[in-house]
């Protein structure tokens, strides 16, 4: 008599991929979405809102030196289900996962202040395009964009030093017609991927005028003085920012002295 417990079962008729044809999908994600508590001007928000000018922080040097902008007001905050609250603080810290909204007063159009969005978590590739959509439709249609992203050495076709800071630039069609930054461009055959480059097709799609700059290296003072003096005065930006925190300086010497790449090897 054969034992049903320890006899070998016999083959399946089923392929591998088959059997997943048995099992339930998983359920999809809820789509991100803005939640404000306020308007740039202090009033109970009003939709939608027509920035001169949105700022896309996603780099480190960008959200430290964002951070340490004085007179800046949050007035709402990007929700992805995904990512979890606990351990964010009550005040806004770099440390929190969050995706905050602020306002930044702009002399020249106090009608019309400036827009930060500030990106302390990571976004997964499949929710970058529902993201962008989201910063240039329905709830905000800003009359330009202005992203701050790192080079990524993977995907860098060229040489960069490591004691020099470096920025490049990708824009669309209309903020090509009269540029705002005087920058060279992406090298050919690089390659620009995630948040950003997501925003920027969302942008060219609208015919918004929107420029993308990458800046290297991805950690360290010399970066952060770049964006500080060449990058954010191109856009009219005058920011009142307090003392620049000396532990994260220390924090991008001791990333780039550790980083395991050299992009010399894609040259």
């Amino acid at each position: 008599m054969e034992d049903v417990l320890t006899d070998i079962p016999p083959p399946s008729r089923f392929f591998q991929e088959d059997l997943n044809n048995f099992t339930l999908p998983s359920p999809p994600l809820p789509s991100p979405f803005l939640l404000f508590s306020q308007n740039p001007n202090g009033a109970a928000a009003e939709m939608p809102l027509r920035p001169s000018l949105l700022i896309v922080a996603l780099s480190s040097p960008s959200l430290h030196l964002f951070h340490s902008v004085s007179y800046k007001t949050l007035i709402g905050t990007l929700i992805l289900p995904e990512t979890p609250f606990s351990g964010n603080s009550i005040d806004p810290s770099l440390k929190d996962k969050s995706c905050n909204i602020y306002s930044l007063p702009n002399p020249q159009t106090p009608e019309s202040p400036t827009l930060l969005v500030s990106f302390q978590c990571p976004i997964g590739a499949e929710r970058c395009h529902a993201v962008a959509k989201l910063l240039t439709s329905n709830q905000i249609f800003p009359q330009r964009v202005l992203i701050l992203d790192s080079v990524q050495t993977l995907n860098f076709r060229g040489r960069l030093s490591k004691d020099e800071a470096a920025a490049f630039k990708l824009e669309t069609t209309a903020e090509r017609k009269a540029p705002s930054l005087k920058l060279e461009y992406f090298p050919s055959a690089s390659v620009v991927d995630g948040l950003g480059a997501a925003l920027l097709a969302a942008c060219e799609i609208k015919n918004i005028r929107a420029a993308l700059c990458m800046t290297w290296p991805q950690l360290g003072a010399l970066v952060l003085s770049l964006i500080r003096s060449h990058i954010l005065p191109a856009f009219d930006l005058e920011l009142s920012i307090d003392s620049v925190c000396e532990d994260y300086v220390i924090l991008g010497q001791d990333k780039d002295h550790r980083h395991p790449f050299d992009s010399d090897m894609y040259t």
